[in-house]
Formats: C-alpha cells, structure tokens, sequence
C-alpha cells in the first residue's frame, strides 16, 4: 500500500491541529453556545461578558499553550530519536524535563511561585538550561551520542533524587499538594502572561531543531557519511540540545511534566513519511500539537469536576505503546 504524499500529509497534520485548537475553544465545562463563543471571539458581547472572560482568560491560553507544549514535545522527540538513532527516545532522555520540574518544585517549595506569576516558569526554565550545561561539561564537548545519554540518564536522576528530597522536606501540605499536581502536568489556570513569557523560548527553541532536518537526514548514512557531505556533527549536537532545552525546558515550566507525546508521535509519523527523519520534524510538530489539544479537550469534558491531569492521561495512552515498542524492538533483536 502506498503513503500519501509529504505535502498531503503536512496539510493534513496542520488542518487537524487548526481543527482541534478551534474545537478547544467552543468545548468545555461551562456549557457556552456557539452564539456566545462566536460574539466572545468577534468582540460583539463586551469585555465584562462572562462569555468573553471564560474564552480570552480561560480556554484561548489553555488552546496557545497546550499547542505551544504539543509542538515542542513532538519536534523534540523526532529530533532526538533521529539523531541518537533509538526508536525509544524522548526528551526526557537528556534531562531537560527532570531540570526543568526540579526548578519548579524549588520555586513552589520556598513559596516564591505564590509572590509572582512568573517565579514558576523562570525557575523552570532556569532549571532546564542549568542541567544542559552541567550534561554538556559531563559528556564533553566532542562527545558521542552514547556520552550524551549516559550523561543524560545522570542527570534525571539527581534530579529525580533532589525533587524527592524537597517532597521529604515540605512541611507545608498545601504547597506539597501544589507540587505533585504540578508535576502531573496540566493546562488548568494558564493566562495570557504565561503564554507571552513561554511562546519566544519556545519558538526559538523549534526554529532551532528545524534547521537540524539536512544533518538528520545525513546521519542515516552514519556519521562518517554525514561528515563526508559536509555536516559539522558538533554543531548539530549543540543545536539540538540548545532547541530541546529551549522549547521542552520552557514549556514544561509553564506545563509541568506531559510525557509519552515525544515518543509516541514520531512513532505514528514516521509511516506516513517514508521513514525520513528530516520530513518527519514538520509532521512530528504538528502532530504532537493535535495530540496535547486532542487530550486536552478529552480532559475537559471527561469528569471535569475531579480535574484529571493531561499528564496522567498521556502517560495512560502512552505507556501500553511504549511496551509495544520495547516488545517489538525485542523481536527484531532475536531475529
């Protein structure tokens, strides 16, 4: 059976992301008509509308950021299993996302995310960007692909330990409850502001990982093949791990921590296009956008009254594909 074409499949990953974030808009717990979400949209019904407060404080920047977050995660994914060439990587992998949610546990454990909005984010992004360099000096700066995971997985692991630490320590039970929600992920009560300080670092970020579809796709001949035509392995490595840290750092700051959705979205592309790394980060980006939209909106509408995490759904749809996937990479080992 033959795919469909690149370009088909790029309109059609972008129709459904535009789709659904429109969808996420006119869907929710509050009831609003399509009368009202339309009048909130053009302005007609007034600042002070109910209508207007809940679609332009509520759900538009819940619709930016969870396609913002979705982005990242799904470009990052396909860069990383590209380049490290493993089928079972994710951004977690160099651990971003560990430094990350260690910047925002400290931000909430002193309490400086209750004095100001963006003590949360920056010290999540600050995180982030501290943990690259500290896997940058451990795996050297010539280092392999290997070096950069092993570097990476020590990483995520003091981390890991210093976020069990502030857990063991937090004597206050509300700031401990707002840690471990947090960490679960989720789009509730993101404004505007959170956006606006998230979407530069972000963009930046993807812009970035973009520009690593030629060396990606040079990298399927080996490193010497890639070298040979002219790609500087370094200065891919550096791009890559700057983009990642860019975009998932920032918006797992702004999110907390949504996994799977880097490992499962350039797994279900990558079909669809030819198994070429450097077309599946256009696809891979559009799609991990649906895919935190799609969640999204599943989240409002299933059960809103008990708050389910889009964490812990993604982890739910996520988990038994990453078992298929380990199963699967087992059979080819023995065959």
């Amino acid at each position: 059976m033959s795919t469909p074409g690149y370009p088909s499949v790029l309109s059609a990953l972008i129709i459904l992301s535009l789709s659904l974030g429109l969808l996420s808009i006119f869907v929710g717990p509050a009831g609003l008509t399509v009368a009202q979400v339309i009048a909130a949209l053009s302005g007609t019904s007034g600042d002070g509308d109910p209508a207007s407060i809940i679609i332009w404080q509520i759900r538009m920047p819940r619709m930016l950021m969870g396609a913002l977050a979705g982005a990242a995660l799904g470009l990052s994914g396909a860069v990383l299993q590209g380049y490290l060439r493993n089928p079972l990587a994710e951004p977690g992998i160099i651990g971003v996302t560990s430094g990350a949610a260690l910047g925002g546990v400290v931000a909430i454990h002193t309490g400086l995310a209750a004095t100001s909005l963006f003590a949360l984010p920056l010290l999540g992004l600050l995180g982030s960007l501290i943990t690259v360099l500290i896997i940058l000096g451990l795996a050297g700066f010539r280092g392999s692909p290997l070096t950069l995971i092993l570097a990476g997985v020590a990483v995520t692991s003091l981390a890991s330990a210093l976020i069990s630490l502030v857990l063991s320590l937090s004597d206050n039970p509300f700031a401990l409850t707002e840690i471990v929600f947090w960490m679960l992920g989720s789009l509730q009560d993101r404004s505007l502001e959170h956006v606006g300080l998230a979407a530069p670092p972000i963009l930046a970020g993807l812009g970035l990982l973009l520009f690593t579809s030629r060396g990606l796709d040079a990298l399927t001949l080996g490193e010497y093949g890639a070298q040979n035509l002219g790609i500087g392995l370094d200065r891919l490595r550096y791009l890559i791990v700057a983009g990642v840290a860019l975009a998932v750092g920032s918006a797992t700051a702004i999110t907390g921590a949504i996994g799977f959705v880097g490992l499962v979205v350039p797994h279900l592309l990558r079909p669809l296009v030819a198994h070429r790394p450097g077309r599946l980060l256009g696809a891979s980006l559009f799609g991990g956008a649906a895919l935190v939209l799609a969640a999204d909106i599943v989240v409002r509408l299933l059960q809103p009254e008990y708050d389910i995490k889009l964490g812990v759904l993604t982890a739910l749809i996520g988990a038994p594909f990453f078992f298929y996937l380990v199963l699967k990479t087992r059979r080819e080992l023995i065959s």
